[in-house]
Protein backbone atom coordinates (compact mmCIF):
# COMPACT_ATOMS: atom_id res chain seq x y z
CA UNK A 1 0.00 0.00 0.00
CA UNK A 2 1.52 3.35 -0.99
CA UNK A 3 1.82 6.59 0.95
CA UNK A 4 -0.73 8.29 -1.30
CA UNK A 5 -3.59 6.69 0.61
CA UNK A 6 -5.64 9.51 2.14
CA UNK A 7 -7.67 7.47 4.63
CA UNK A 8 -6.66 4.29 6.36
CA UNK A 9 -8.70 2.23 8.78
CA UNK A 10 -6.72 -0.15 10.94
CA UNK A 11 -7.97 -3.12 12.93
CA UNK A 12 -5.81 -3.32 16.05
CA UNK A 13 -6.05 -6.49 18.15
CA UNK A 14 -4.59 -6.67 21.64
CA UNK A 15 -4.55 -10.29 22.77
CA UNK A 16 -3.98 -9.92 26.50
CA UNK A 17 -3.91 -12.14 29.56
CA UNK A 18 -7.52 -11.83 30.67
CA UNK A 19 -9.19 -10.61 27.47
CA UNK A 20 -8.74 -9.77 23.83
CA UNK A 21 -9.61 -6.24 22.73
CA UNK A 22 -10.09 -5.31 19.10
CA UNK A 23 -10.62 -1.78 17.85
CA UNK A 24 -10.90 0.02 14.53
CA UNK A 25 -9.14 3.38 14.31
CA UNK A 26 -9.00 6.06 11.64
CA UNK A 27 -6.16 8.37 10.54
CA UNK A 28 -6.53 10.60 13.60
CA UNK A 29 -6.35 7.63 15.96
CA UNK A 30 -10.06 7.99 16.71
CA UNK A 31 -11.62 4.73 17.84
CA UNK A 32 -14.55 3.95 15.53
CA UNK A 33 -15.48 0.69 17.24
CA UNK A 34 -14.19 -1.57 19.97
CA UNK A 35 -15.02 -5.10 21.05
CA UNK A 36 -13.73 -7.18 23.93
CA UNK A 37 -13.91 -10.92 24.62
CA UNK A 38 -12.81 -12.28 27.99
CA UNK A 39 -10.37 -15.15 28.34
CA UNK A 40 -10.40 -17.54 31.30
CA UNK A 41 -7.02 -18.08 32.93
CA UNK A 42 -6.79 -20.97 35.39
CA UNK A 43 -4.26 -20.99 38.22
CA UNK A 44 -3.54 -24.38 39.74
CA UNK A 45 -1.25 -26.29 42.01
CA UNK A 46 2.52 -26.08 41.76
CA UNK A 47 2.50 -22.59 40.25
CA UNK A 48 0.61 -23.55 37.09
CA UNK A 49 -1.20 -20.80 35.19
CA UNK A 50 -2.86 -21.97 31.97
CA UNK A 51 -5.23 -20.84 29.26
CA UNK A 52 -7.02 -22.67 26.45
CA UNK A 53 -5.37 -21.97 23.06
CA UNK A 54 -8.70 -22.45 21.34
CA UNK A 55 -10.19 -19.75 23.57
CA UNK A 56 -7.35 -17.40 22.63
CA UNK A 57 -7.93 -17.91 18.91
CA UNK A 58 -11.69 -17.64 19.26
CA UNK A 59 -11.35 -14.42 21.25
CA UNK A 60 -9.20 -12.90 18.49
CA UNK A 61 -11.60 -13.90 15.73
CA UNK A 62 -14.79 -12.88 17.55
CA UNK A 63 -13.52 -9.53 18.87
CA UNK A 64 -11.96 -8.63 15.51
CA UNK A 65 -15.10 -9.46 13.54
CA UNK A 66 -17.32 -7.61 15.99
CA UNK A 67 -15.17 -4.48 15.84
CA UNK A 68 -15.06 -4.49 12.02
CA UNK A 69 -18.82 -5.03 11.79
CA UNK A 70 -19.53 -2.24 14.29
CA UNK A 71 -17.19 0.21 12.53
CA UNK A 72 -18.85 -0.37 9.16
CA UNK A 73 -15.73 0.61 7.20
CA UNK A 74 -13.25 -1.22 5.00
CA UNK A 75 -10.12 -2.30 6.85
CA UNK A 76 -6.84 -1.63 5.04
CA UNK A 77 -4.37 -2.97 7.62
CA UNK A 78 -4.25 -5.14 10.75
CA UNK A 79 -2.02 -5.00 13.80
CA UNK A 80 -1.70 -7.79 16.37
CA UNK A 81 -0.26 -7.38 19.87
CA UNK A 82 0.46 -10.35 22.10
CA UNK A 83 0.92 -11.00 25.80
CA UNK A 84 4.59 -11.79 25.44
CA UNK A 85 5.85 -14.73 27.44
CA UNK A 86 2.88 -17.11 27.08
CA UNK A 87 3.68 -20.26 25.09
CA UNK A 88 2.06 -23.41 23.71
CA UNK A 89 2.95 -26.55 21.80
CA UNK A 90 1.27 -27.09 18.43
CA UNK A 91 1.35 -29.15 15.27
CA UNK A 92 3.20 -27.25 12.55
CA UNK A 93 1.34 -29.13 9.78
CA UNK A 94 -2.21 -28.65 11.06
CA UNK A 95 -1.95 -25.76 13.51
CA UNK A 96 -3.71 -27.86 16.17
CA UNK A 97 -2.62 -27.15 19.76
CA UNK A 98 -0.81 -29.92 21.58
CA UNK A 99 -0.76 -28.33 25.02
CA UNK A 100 -2.52 -25.75 27.08
CA UNK A 101 -1.24 -22.21 26.84
CA UNK A 102 1.41 -21.79 29.55
CA UNK A 103 0.82 -18.23 30.76
CA UNK A 104 3.63 -15.79 31.57
CA UNK A 105 2.75 -16.03 35.28
CA UNK A 106 3.37 -19.82 35.34
CA UNK A 107 6.09 -20.83 37.80
CA UNK A 108 6.60 -24.54 37.03
CA UNK A 109 9.99 -23.91 35.42
CA UNK A 110 11.55 -22.65 38.67
CA UNK A 111 13.64 -25.83 39.03
CA UNK A 112 15.04 -25.40 35.51
CA UNK A 113 16.10 -21.85 36.34
CA UNK A 114 17.58 -22.96 39.66
CA UNK A 115 19.63 -25.68 37.96
CA UNK A 116 20.92 -23.35 35.24
CA UNK A 117 21.81 -20.84 37.93
CA UNK A 118 23.63 -23.51 39.93
CA UNK A 119 25.52 -24.47 36.78
CA UNK A 120 26.74 -20.89 36.47
CA UNK A 121 24.75 -19.85 33.39
CA UNK A 122 22.75 -16.91 34.82
CA UNK A 123 25.45 -14.28 34.35
CA UNK A 124 26.29 -15.37 30.83
CA UNK A 125 22.61 -15.44 29.85
CA UNK A 126 22.17 -11.90 31.11
CA UNK A 127 25.26 -10.77 29.20
CA UNK A 128 23.88 -12.27 25.98
CA UNK A 129 20.18 -11.51 26.29
CA UNK A 130 19.88 -8.67 28.82
CA UNK A 131 17.39 -10.73 30.83
CA UNK A 132 17.39 -12.30 34.27
CA UNK A 133 17.15 -16.09 34.53
CA UNK A 134 13.54 -16.34 35.67
CA UNK A 135 10.45 -18.50 34.90
CA UNK A 136 8.71 -15.34 33.67
CA UNK A 137 10.61 -15.48 30.41
CA UNK A 138 10.00 -17.80 27.49
CA UNK A 139 12.89 -20.28 27.30
CA UNK A 140 12.48 -21.87 30.77
CA UNK A 141 8.83 -22.56 29.99
CA UNK A 142 9.77 -24.11 26.65
CA UNK A 143 12.38 -26.31 28.34
CA UNK A 144 9.82 -27.37 30.95
CA UNK A 145 7.08 -28.10 28.39
CA UNK A 146 9.21 -30.06 25.89
CA UNK A 147 9.33 -33.31 27.90
CA UNK A 148 5.57 -33.09 28.44
CA UNK A 149 4.72 -33.04 24.72
CA UNK A 150 7.58 -34.92 23.06
CA UNK A 151 9.78 -33.83 20.18
CA UNK A 152 7.22 -33.53 17.37
CA UNK A 153 5.22 -30.35 18.14
CA UNK A 154 6.74 -26.92 17.82
CA UNK A 155 6.67 -24.76 20.94
CA UNK A 156 6.27 -21.04 20.37
CA UNK A 157 4.81 -17.92 21.85
CA UNK A 158 1.13 -17.38 21.17
CA UNK A 159 1.71 -14.69 18.55
CA UNK A 160 3.46 -17.17 16.25
CA UNK A 161 0.57 -19.62 16.56
CA UNK A 162 -2.08 -16.95 15.98
CA UNK A 163 -0.23 -15.52 12.97
CA UNK A 164 0.09 -19.03 11.55
CA UNK A 165 -3.67 -19.51 11.78
CA UNK A 166 -4.33 -16.11 10.21
CA UNK A 167 -1.70 -16.06 7.45
CA UNK A 168 0.24 -19.33 7.41
CA UNK A 169 3.44 -17.56 8.50
CA UNK A 170 5.90 -18.91 11.09
CA UNK A 171 7.38 -15.81 12.68
CA UNK A 172 7.59 -13.59 15.74
CA UNK A 173 8.47 -9.93 16.07
CA UNK A 174 11.84 -8.88 17.41
CA UNK A 175 10.41 -7.27 20.56
CA UNK A 176 8.62 -10.49 21.53
CA UNK A 177 11.76 -12.51 20.72
CA UNK A 178 13.71 -10.30 23.10
CA UNK A 179 11.56 -11.68 25.96
CA UNK A 180 12.84 -15.22 25.35
CA UNK A 181 16.27 -15.54 27.04
CA UNK A 182 17.35 -16.77 23.58
CA UNK A 183 17.99 -13.50 21.72
CA UNK A 184 21.38 -11.86 21.26
CA UNK A 185 20.36 -8.40 22.48
CA UNK A 186 23.08 -6.54 20.59
CA UNK A 187 22.37 -8.13 17.22
CA UNK A 188 18.62 -8.84 17.62
CA UNK A 189 19.08 -12.41 16.38
CA UNK A 190 18.75 -15.86 17.95
CA UNK A 191 21.83 -16.75 19.99
CA UNK A 192 23.29 -20.21 19.37
CA UNK A 193 24.96 -20.09 22.77
CA UNK A 194 21.80 -19.19 24.70
CA UNK A 195 19.79 -21.81 22.80
CA UNK A 196 22.37 -24.46 23.68
CA UNK A 197 21.99 -23.70 27.39
CA UNK A 198 18.30 -24.62 27.11
CA UNK A 199 18.99 -27.49 24.68
CA UNK A 200 17.01 -25.81 21.93
CA UNK A 201 17.75 -25.78 18.21
CA UNK A 202 17.79 -22.18 16.91
CA UNK A 203 17.05 -23.49 13.42
CA UNK A 204 13.62 -24.61 14.61
CA UNK A 205 12.65 -21.28 16.16
CA UNK A 206 10.27 -18.84 14.47
CA UNK A 207 11.68 -16.33 12.01
CA UNK A 208 12.32 -12.95 13.63
CA UNK A 209 10.72 -10.00 11.81
CA UNK A 210 10.53 -6.23 12.32
CA UNK A 211 7.49 -4.66 13.93
CA UNK A 212 6.42 -3.05 10.67
CA UNK A 213 6.91 -6.23 8.61
CA UNK A 214 4.11 -7.37 6.29
CA UNK A 215 3.39 -10.84 7.67
CA UNK A 216 0.77 -11.84 5.11
CA UNK A 217 -2.88 -11.42 4.27
CA UNK A 218 -5.96 -12.79 6.00
CA UNK A 219 -9.69 -12.97 5.32
CA UNK A 220 -10.47 -13.83 8.94
CA UNK A 221 -12.14 -10.47 9.65
CA UNK A 222 -13.66 -9.46 6.31
CA UNK A 223 -14.16 -10.83 2.80
CA UNK A 224 -11.32 -8.69 1.46
CA UNK A 225 -7.77 -10.02 1.97
CA UNK A 226 -6.15 -7.64 4.44
CA UNK A 227 -2.45 -7.46 5.35
CA UNK A 228 -1.24 -8.02 8.90
CA UNK A 229 1.59 -5.51 8.84
CA UNK A 230 2.15 -4.58 12.48
CA UNK A 231 3.02 -6.97 15.33
CA UNK A 232 4.49 -6.44 18.79
CA UNK A 233 4.57 -7.64 22.36
CA UNK A 234 2.05 -5.67 24.39
CA UNK A 235 4.28 -3.52 26.62
CA UNK A 236 6.56 -2.32 23.85
CA UNK A 237 3.50 -1.47 21.76
CA UNK A 238 2.25 0.72 24.62
CA UNK A 239 5.69 2.35 24.91
CA UNK A 240 5.47 3.29 21.22
CA UNK A 241 1.91 4.60 21.57
CA UNK A 242 2.95 6.83 24.46
CA UNK A 243 5.74 8.39 22.37
CA UNK A 244 8.56 7.17 24.61
CA UNK A 245 11.02 7.31 21.76
CA UNK A 246 14.03 9.16 23.13
CA UNK A 247 16.36 7.94 25.86
CA UNK A 248 14.86 8.40 29.32
CA UNK A 249 11.19 8.60 28.31
CA UNK A 250 9.24 6.03 30.35
CA UNK A 251 5.76 4.60 30.77
CA UNK A 252 4.03 2.18 33.12
CA UNK A 253 1.06 0.03 32.15
CA UNK A 254 -1.20 -1.15 34.97
CA UNK A 255 -2.83 -4.31 33.68
CA UNK A 256 -2.81 -7.80 35.15
CA UNK A 257 0.69 -6.83 36.23
CA UNK A 258 2.42 -3.47 36.17
CA UNK A 259 5.16 -2.94 33.60
CA UNK A 260 7.53 0.01 33.54
CA UNK A 261 9.57 0.49 30.37
CA UNK A 262 12.10 3.24 29.67
CA UNK A 263 13.58 3.88 26.26
CA UNK A 264 17.35 3.66 25.86
CA UNK A 265 17.18 4.79 22.24
CA UNK A 266 19.77 3.27 19.90
CA UNK A 267 21.72 1.71 22.77
CA UNK A 268 21.10 -1.82 24.11
CA UNK A 269 21.54 -1.67 27.89
CA UNK A 270 22.23 -4.33 30.51
CA UNK A 271 20.79 -3.19 33.81
CA UNK A 272 22.92 -3.14 36.94
CA UNK A 273 19.89 -2.32 39.11
CA UNK A 274 17.63 -5.35 38.67
CA UNK A 275 15.81 -4.39 35.46
CA UNK A 276 16.14 -6.18 32.13
CA UNK A 277 17.22 -4.92 28.71
CA UNK A 278 15.04 -5.62 25.69
CA UNK A 279 14.38 -4.60 22.12
CA UNK A 280 11.66 -1.96 22.10
CA UNK A 281 10.93 -2.19 18.37
CA UNK A 282 12.44 -2.27 14.92
CA UNK A 283 10.80 -0.02 12.32
CA UNK A 284 12.13 1.33 9.07
CA UNK A 285 15.14 -0.92 9.51
CA UNK A 286 16.20 0.87 12.73
CA UNK A 287 16.23 -0.85 16.12
CA UNK A 288 15.34 0.89 19.40
CA UNK A 289 16.02 -0.67 22.81
CA UNK A 290 14.50 -0.24 26.28
CA UNK A 291 14.80 -1.16 29.95
CA UNK A 292 11.94 -3.08 31.53
CA UNK A 293 10.77 -3.71 35.07
CA UNK A 294 7.81 -5.80 36.15
CA UNK A 295 5.38 -6.16 39.04
CA UNK A 296 3.65 -9.50 38.53
CA UNK A 297 0.43 -8.61 40.34
CA UNK A 298 -1.31 -5.25 39.85
CA UNK A 299 -4.80 -5.68 38.41
CA UNK A 300 -4.64 -9.28 39.62
CA UNK A 301 -4.01 -7.97 43.15
CA UNK A 302 -7.18 -5.91 42.87
CA UNK A 303 -9.01 -9.01 41.65
CA UNK A 304 -7.67 -10.81 44.71
CA UNK A 305 -9.10 -8.06 46.91
CA UNK A 306 -12.47 -8.84 45.37
CA UNK A 307 -12.07 -12.59 45.86
CA UNK A 308 -11.34 -12.20 49.57
CA UNK A 309 -14.23 -9.77 50.03
CA UNK A 310 -12.35 -6.57 50.83
CA UNK A 311 -13.90 -4.76 47.85
CA UNK A 312 -16.88 -5.45 45.64
CA UNK A 313 -15.29 -3.89 42.56
CA UNK A 314 -12.36 -1.69 41.59
CA UNK A 315 -14.61 1.35 41.90
CA UNK A 316 -14.53 0.89 45.69
CA UNK A 317 -10.81 1.62 45.89
CA UNK A 318 -10.73 5.41 45.95
CA UNK A 319 -13.40 5.76 48.63
CA UNK A 320 -11.72 3.24 50.91
CA UNK A 321 -8.28 4.80 50.46
CA UNK A 322 -9.72 8.20 51.33
CA UNK A 323 -11.29 6.73 54.47
CA UNK A 324 -8.13 4.94 55.65
CA UNK A 325 -6.39 6.24 58.76
CA UNK A 326 -2.64 6.81 58.36
CA UNK A 327 -0.76 3.88 59.84
CA UNK A 328 2.12 1.45 59.45
CA UNK A 329 0.29 -1.03 57.21
CA UNK A 330 2.38 -2.21 54.26
CA UNK A 331 1.62 -4.65 51.47
CA UNK A 332 4.15 -6.57 49.36
CA UNK A 333 2.47 -7.63 46.08
CA UNK A 334 4.24 -10.99 45.80
CA UNK A 335 1.08 -12.97 45.12
CA UNK A 336 2.76 -14.54 42.06
CA UNK A 337 6.35 -14.03 43.19
CA UNK A 338 8.47 -10.89 42.95
CA UNK A 339 9.99 -9.71 39.70
CA UNK A 340 12.31 -6.71 39.26
CA UNK A 341 14.43 -5.80 41.08
CA UNK A 342 14.23 -8.83 43.41
CA UNK A 343 13.75 -11.72 40.95
CA UNK A 344 12.39 -14.13 43.53
CA UNK A 345 9.72 -16.24 41.77
CA UNK A 346 8.96 -18.16 44.97
CA UNK A 347 8.41 -15.03 47.09
CA UNK A 348 5.02 -14.58 48.72
CA UNK A 349 2.74 -11.62 49.26
CA UNK A 350 2.54 -10.14 52.72
CA UNK A 351 0.85 -7.54 54.90
CA UNK A 352 3.01 -6.04 57.64
CA UNK A 353 2.46 -3.39 60.31
CA UNK A 354 -1.05 -4.58 61.21
CA UNK A 355 -2.70 -3.66 64.51
CA UNK A 356 -6.10 -3.93 66.14
CA UNK A 357 -6.88 -0.58 64.53
CA UNK A 358 -6.32 -1.98 61.04
CA UNK A 359 -9.57 -2.29 59.09
CA UNK A 360 -10.79 -2.91 55.59
CA UNK A 361 -9.91 0.60 54.39
CA UNK A 362 -6.36 0.40 55.72
CA UNK A 363 -5.77 -2.99 54.04
CA UNK A 364 -6.99 -1.72 50.68
CA UNK A 365 -4.90 1.45 51.02
CA UNK A 366 -1.85 -0.69 51.81
CA UNK A 367 -2.37 -2.74 48.66
CA UNK A 368 -2.60 0.36 46.45
CA UNK A 369 0.44 1.92 48.11
CA UNK A 370 2.32 -1.37 47.72
CA UNK A 371 1.69 -1.32 43.96
CA UNK A 372 2.78 2.32 43.71
CA UNK A 373 5.89 1.66 45.79
CA UNK A 374 6.86 -1.29 43.59
CA UNK A 375 6.66 0.88 40.49
CA UNK A 376 8.50 3.75 42.21
CA UNK A 377 11.43 1.41 42.88
CA UNK A 378 11.43 0.40 39.21
CA UNK A 379 11.49 4.07 38.22
CA UNK A 380 14.47 4.68 40.51
CA UNK A 381 16.27 1.66 39.06
CA UNK A 382 15.67 2.94 35.53
CA UNK A 383 17.06 6.34 36.47
CA UNK A 384 20.16 4.74 37.95
CA UNK A 385 20.76 2.67 34.81
CA UNK A 386 20.19 5.70 32.58
CA UNK A 387 22.50 7.92 34.61
CA UNK A 388 19.82 10.48 35.53
CA UNK A 389 16.42 10.29 37.25
CA UNK A 390 13.22 10.04 35.26
CA UNK A 391 11.57 13.44 34.91
CA UNK A 392 8.04 12.14 34.26
CA UNK A 393 6.17 8.88 33.93
CA UNK A 394 3.44 8.23 31.39
CA UNK A 395 0.83 5.69 32.45
CA UNK A 396 -2.00 3.66 30.97
CA UNK A 397 -4.20 0.70 31.79
CA UNK A 398 -7.39 0.06 33.70
CA UNK A 399 -6.07 0.98 37.15
CA UNK A 400 -5.30 4.52 35.99
CA UNK A 401 -9.01 5.15 36.60
CA UNK A 402 -8.08 5.22 40.31
CA UNK A 403 -7.17 8.72 41.39
CA UNK A 404 -5.79 7.26 44.62
CA UNK A 405 -3.29 5.12 42.73
CA UNK A 406 -2.26 8.01 40.48
CA UNK A 407 -1.61 10.30 43.47
CA UNK A 408 0.30 7.64 45.38
CA UNK A 409 2.36 6.96 42.26
CA UNK A 410 3.25 10.61 41.80
CA UNK A 411 4.05 10.94 45.49
CA UNK A 412 6.32 7.90 45.77
CA UNK A 413 8.02 8.27 42.39
CA UNK A 414 8.39 12.04 42.91
CA UNK A 415 7.65 12.78 39.26
CA UNK A 416 4.59 14.07 37.39
CA UNK A 417 2.31 11.29 36.19
CA UNK A 418 0.91 11.79 32.66
CA UNK A 419 -2.17 9.70 31.94
CA UNK A 420 -2.49 8.43 28.38
CA UNK A 421 -5.88 9.58 27.00
CA UNK A 422 -7.02 6.04 26.12
CA UNK A 423 -7.12 2.87 28.23
CA UNK A 424 -6.01 0.99 25.13
CA UNK A 425 -2.41 2.11 24.62
CA UNK A 426 -1.25 -1.32 23.45
CA UNK A 427 -3.85 -1.41 20.68
CA UNK A 428 -2.99 2.15 19.62
CA UNK A 429 0.69 1.20 19.51
CA UNK A 430 0.23 -1.86 17.34
CA UNK A 431 -2.12 0.13 15.09
CA UNK A 432 0.71 2.64 14.61
CA UNK A 433 3.08 -0.19 13.67
CA UNK A 434 0.50 -1.46 11.16
CA UNK A 435 0.26 2.01 9.61
CA UNK A 436 4.03 2.10 9.23
CA UNK A 437 3.97 -1.37 7.71
CA UNK A 438 1.34 -0.18 5.24
CA UNK A 439 3.52 2.76 4.22
CA UNK A 440 1.82 5.64 6.02
CA UNK A 441 2.75 7.75 9.04
CA UNK A 442 1.66 6.84 12.57
CA UNK A 443 -0.91 8.90 14.44
CA UNK A 444 -0.76 12.61 15.39
CA UNK A 445 0.73 13.71 18.72
CA UNK A 446 -1.39 13.21 21.84
CA UNK A 447 -1.94 15.17 25.06
CA UNK A 448 -2.25 13.68 28.55
CA UNK A 449 -5.78 13.32 29.83
CA UNK A 450 -4.57 14.17 33.34
CA UNK A 451 -1.26 15.23 34.87
CA UNK A 452 -0.83 14.39 38.57
CA UNK A 453 1.92 16.17 40.49
CA UNK A 454 3.58 14.90 43.71
CA UNK A 455 1.91 16.18 46.88
CA UNK A 456 4.47 15.07 49.47
CA UNK A 457 8.12 15.92 50.04
CA UNK A 458 11.01 13.84 48.77
CA UNK A 459 11.96 13.05 52.38
CA UNK A 460 8.51 11.65 53.13
CA UNK A 461 8.57 9.62 49.92
CA UNK A 462 11.97 8.20 50.90
CA UNK A 463 10.66 7.25 54.34
CA UNK A 464 7.62 5.44 52.93
CA UNK A 465 9.67 3.67 50.29
CA UNK A 466 12.25 2.57 52.87
CA UNK A 467 9.50 1.05 55.00
CA UNK A 468 8.09 -0.77 51.97
CA UNK A 469 11.50 -2.02 50.83
CA UNK A 470 12.24 -3.40 54.29
CA UNK A 471 8.95 -5.32 54.22
CA UNK A 472 9.62 -6.62 50.72
CA UNK A 473 13.14 -7.74 51.65
CA UNK A 474 11.80 -9.56 54.69
CA UNK A 475 9.44 -11.63 52.54
CA UNK A 476 12.26 -13.00 50.36
CA UNK A 477 13.13 -15.64 52.96
CA UNK A 478 9.53 -16.82 53.44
Amino acid sequence: MDSGVLTMHVLAIDQGTSSTKAMVVDDAGTVLAIAEVSVDVVAGAGGSVEVSPDDLLESVLISGRQAVAAAGVRIEAIGLANQGETILAWDRATGAPRSAGIVWQDRRSVDICDQLGADGFAGRLKAITGLELDPYFIAPKVAWLRPQVGNDPVITTTDTWLLHHLTGAFCTDVATASRSLLLDLDHAAWSDEACAMFRLDPGKLATIVANDHVIGETTAFSHDPTPICGTCVDQQAALFAESCITTGEAKCTYGTGAFLLASTGSKPTRSTNGLVGCVAWKVGGVTTWCLDGQVYTAGSAVTWLQHVGLINSATDIDGLVAAAEPGAETFVPGLAGLAAPFWKPSAKGAFTGLSLATGRAELVAAVIEGLAASVAFLARAAGSDLGSPLTRLRVDGGLTRSTALLQMQADLAQVPIEVYPSPHATAHGVAAFARLGAGVDPFPAWRPAVVVEPSISADEADSRLSRWHAAASATLAL
